[in-house]
């Protein structure tokens, strides 16, 4: 794993530019760099050595050096695409997984990267037709961003990365705010920073003439197959055991992330790591590290856990957030900063249960309760005026029993979080902030690429799209490069999308299990108890937290703020920190994601 940056534009001094833009992603890669400039292009490295097949100096020049590449990630099928590619007549003078990315744009072109298996963001910049090509694995595991600005394009691992270039304009995306106090993340395509853009999972650019293309390679599809229930188990094993075995490229030493559910617990029992990495907290049914270090003993494997410290957690939430580029509200991001700080002490690199909830159907808002199938027996037409009825209804129990109950998905479900319902976000806002698309709006493109197809479907393939790569797969990498570690995450894999698309739903979500076939599957390797437990999460006491006077007090200071008037109704927020102090109603995550934003502004525009 490592970090990249550069920009293609006029620059005086720009080596000088460019390493200062390189030290403000030093923590990517803290083991050496590299660089490429020449008139008007720069490409950047911050290199960490893990010794995989990435592992390689950079940049990568073709023979002519017509090419100049750099890239992050790991390609786990590099050795496969060389032989296809010597097939076709191209000499190799070296074994690094950068001359194969070369070779393969000179063969493939455009198309190069839906033929790659791994995770990935890259550059290639064609110094005789003065243009560049960018990509990002289909999963978004490794981030990539974007801007134009001055006559200069940007393009990088961190936002955080173009600060130091003077044609780099820093300012704030007023469109940004609302959408994210409902969503818990950075959910539009332009991000936080006004003029700088994600470049989706699995797309790639171009940068020609001063005009920037960007282009969708792959797009998640199911399309279930008629096959026995035996026989999809022993495909999700194998193929999950394969991508695992894939996925260990590296020489230096491997450890795993490991909390109490059937994911992580699954990538264990087969990787067989050294250690285990856990972290919990002192609150009752906030800890995993129990059921964590007793699987590891069973196992043989040495489990490294930590009782985390609130004290420490607020002190560090500046830090967090800084890592983060933008706000970022889920609470999960707190315990996998140390999780990721524990975990670097004794590896460099570690591997995670990320995904599998996604693919295989994990998630308990895929499910229905046994009380909800019977009331869908009821007619449609009974259930879908209840349903409209009830979205104009105040907050009160049942609300969204008979919205779930009676509505499609595209009518409710935006993913796997909703902080702020989008009426009650306006009402706290002030109004330079309100105009902005609406959740419908951000949510559509989506919906409407999986039209026809069962609720589960569609609810996997918003989560796919919004969810993974903006909360899920952003908080693993931005938390473990804090640190220095290289994550790898095997359920997201090329091939084992492969088997998850052929699962039919009724063994994804079954009676009312989630992830039916995927649990099956780790049965062959994981103890009764583990294959069966539930999901929690990373579980945080955050609702406890405010609730202790030090830090409501804490809270209250950035809510009181004259930063704070800027940009929310001050009376409005108080209130809710307030009601939930005293005790009156759980405004936890309203409240952390509020005062979430205000960390961040305050450490970027303060």
């Amino acid at each position: 794993m490592s970090g990249f940056t550069g920009f293609i534009g006029e620059t005086s001094n720009a080596s000088v530019v460019l390493e200062s833009m390189m030290d403000n992603i030093i923590h990517r890669g803290p083991d050496s760099s590299v660089m490429f400039s020449e008139n008007e292009a720069a490409l950047g490295l911050r290199r960490l050595s893990n010794m995989g097949v990435g592992d390689d100096s950079q940049p990568y020049y073709t023979e002519d050096e017509s090419f100049v590449l750099t890239f992050t990630g790991e390609i786990y099928n590099a050795h496969e695409l060389k032989e296809k590619l010597i097939s076709a007549g191209y000499v190799f003078n070296k074994h690094t997984v950068g001359e194969v990315l070369i070779r393969g744009y000179e063969e493939y072109g455009e198309s190069l990267p839906e033929k790659l298996r791994g995770k990935f963001a890259f550059v290639i910049w064609d110094r005789k037709n003065k243009k560049l090509f960018g990509a990002r694995d289909m999963f978004g595991i490794q981030p990539f961003y974007y801007a134009h600005m001055n006559g200069t394009l940007f393009f990088g691992s961190e936002i955080k990365s173009f600060l130091p270039h003077i044609h780099f304009n820093k300012e704030l995306n007023e469109k940004a705010l609302k959408p994210y106090l409902t969503f818990q993340f950075s959910v539009l395509n332009e991000t936080f920073f006004k003029g700088v853009f994600k470049l989706s999972a699995a797309h790639y650019m171009t940068y020609v003439d001063g005009q920037i293309n960007t282009q969708r390679y792959w797009s998640p599809e199911f399309n279930p197959i008629d096959q026995s229930f035996e026989e999809i188990v022993e495909e999700i094993d194998q193929t999950v055991r394969e991508s695992i075995h894939a996925h260990q490229t590296s020489e230096v030493k491997v450890g795993s992330f490991l909390s109490s559910g059937v994911d992580s617990s699954y990538v264990v029992s087969v990787l067989n790591p050294e250690k285990t990495f856990t972290v919990g907290f002192d609150h009752q049914n906030f800890s995993e590290i129990d059921n964590a270090r007793k699987l590891s003993n069973e196992l043989g494997i040495e489990n490294s856990n930590a009782i985390l410290d609130p004290d420490l957690i607020f002190e560090k939430l500046e830090d967090i957030q800084y890592m983060m580029d933008e706000p970022h509200s889920d609470p999960s991001i707190v315990p996998l900063y140390f999780l990721a700080e524990l975990a670097s002490r004794d590896a460099k690199v570690v591997f995670s249960g990320e995904g599998a909830d996604e693919l295989f159907g994990g998630y308990a808002e895929y499910d229905s309760t046994v009380l909800m199938k019977k009331y869908k027996k009821l007619l449609l037409s009974v259930r879908k005026p209840l349903g409209l009825l009830s979205k104009h209804l105040p907050e009160v129990r049942g609300k969204n029993f008979l919205i779930k109950g009676g509505l499609s998905p595209e009518e409710w479900f935006i993913g796997q979080a909703k902080i702020f319902e989008e009426k009650a976000v306006s009402k706290i806002l002030t109004s330079p902030y309100t105009n902005t698309p609406t959740v419908k709006e951000i949510v559509k493109p989506f919906y409407d690429q999986v039209k026809g197809e069962d609720d589960v479907t569609k609810m996997q393939y918003l989560d796919l799209n919004l969810w993974l790569a903006d909360d899920i797969l952003l908080k693993a990498d931005k938390m473990c490069m804090a640190h220095s570690i290289d994550v790898r995450m095997p359920f997201l894999d090329r091939e084992v999308m492969k088997i998850a698309s052929k699962v039919p739903t009724k063994y994804r979500v079954h009676d009312i299990e989630t992830k039916y076939a995927f649990r099956i599957a780790a049965k062959r390797t994981l103890p009764e108890e583990c294959s069966n437990r539930k999901k929690i999460g990373f579980p945080v006491p955050i609702r406890h937290w405010i609730r202790e006077e030090k830090y409501y007090l804490k809270i209250k200071a950035y809510f009181e703020s004259v930063e704070a008037a800027e940009f929310f109704n001050q009376q409005a927020i108080l209130d809710l920190l307030n009601d939930h102090y005293k005790g009156k109603v759980n405004n936890g995550r309203k409240v952390w994601t509020i005062f979430t934003f205000l960390v961040w502004h305050k450490k970027y525009f303060n």
